[in-house]
């Protein structure tokens, strides 16, 4: 599946992952001690939902469109982080993940962001300005194992490719096994697109098998039933989340399902331990 993110700014995806995200960091910022943010795969920084690539889907319409019109207090945090990077109206900006990290830094905090395509990577210094990110331009695996462990006690490190490449779930895995071996306490976050249940079950099944032991799957199918040839929904993969998200987490997931719904399904977002 390729998953350039230009066309999908702003879509259901989007919606759930940052939300989370937020939560995530949130919830470990209830300690003081100081995070390393860590962002493999940066992207552009920031998107133009009235580009062409945006409009060519119009997944927005039905991803930060819905989110910002829900009366749900719980996506009050969401919400406010999108409109930190607009005017006010109907957005026409949508911050990707390094924005939404870059908002939650506090003073202590380091935020380390990679993008290896040349064009994304200046969009993305640009886009980055003004903050306190290091950009960096490096293979995204490599780059990930380089950084770890990081320079602070604690940190999060973000992974969310494109899945252009027919290998990218196994890089994945290795890579998350090499991580897990340098850095056993860290929290890892990693996105993927769902394209139908099957495929989804054998990838959970090989990710099972690192042993991992606190690895929770969240994942967000949209439909009720598998609908072929065509973007299903979303999850994520996160390694050591900390008790206090975890807690808060069931409520979250029905705000977010109830939501983003498409007309005429009810869809289903749930949580698992892959390892209890």
């Amino acid at each position: 599946m390729n998953y350039r993110h230009s066309f999908h700014a702003g879509n259901s995806a989007d919606v759930v992952k940052h939300s989370l995200l937020i939560a995530l960091v949130r919830a470990l910022q209830h300690k003081d001690s100081a995070l390393t943010l860590i962002d493999t795969h940066a992207g552009c920084g920031l998107y133009d939902l009235d580009g062409a690539d945006a409009q060519r889907t119009g997944e927005a319409t039905q991803g930060v469109l819905r989110a910002l019109a829900d009366p749900n207090p719980l996506l009050d945090d969401y919400r406010a982080a999108v409109q930190a990077v607009n005017e006010g109206g109907e957005p026409r900006l949508y911050p990707g993940s390094p924005q939404f990290l870059a908002q939650l830094l506090r003073p202590q905090d380091a935020l380390i962001l990679n993008e290896k395509h040349p064009e994304d990577v200046q969009a993305l210094r640009g886009a980055m300005r003004g903050t306190a990110a290091a950009v960096h331009q490096r293979d995204a695996y490599e780059f990930w194992l380089a950084m770890l462990p990081p320079r602070t006690p604690r940190g999060v490190v973000v992974v969310d490719p494109p899945y252009e490449q027919t290998d990218e779930r196994a890089r994945i895995i290795a890579s998350l096994a090499a991580a897990h071996r340098k850095w056993a306490h860290g929290v890892t976050v990693i996105w993927y697109p769902l394209k139908d249940r099957a495929t989804h079950s054998r990838w959970k099944e090989q990710l099972r098998k690192l042993g991992i032991p606190k690895l929770l799957c969240v994942e967000h199918w949209l439909y009720d039933s598998d609908q072929p040839g065509i973007y299903n929904g979303a999850g994520l993969f996160i390694v050591n989340p900390p008790y206090a998200f975890t807690q808060a987490l069931p409520p979250l997931l029905e705000a977010l399902r109830a939501a983003l719904a498409p007309e005429g399904h009810s869809g289903e977002i749930s949580d698992e331990w892959l390892n209890d």
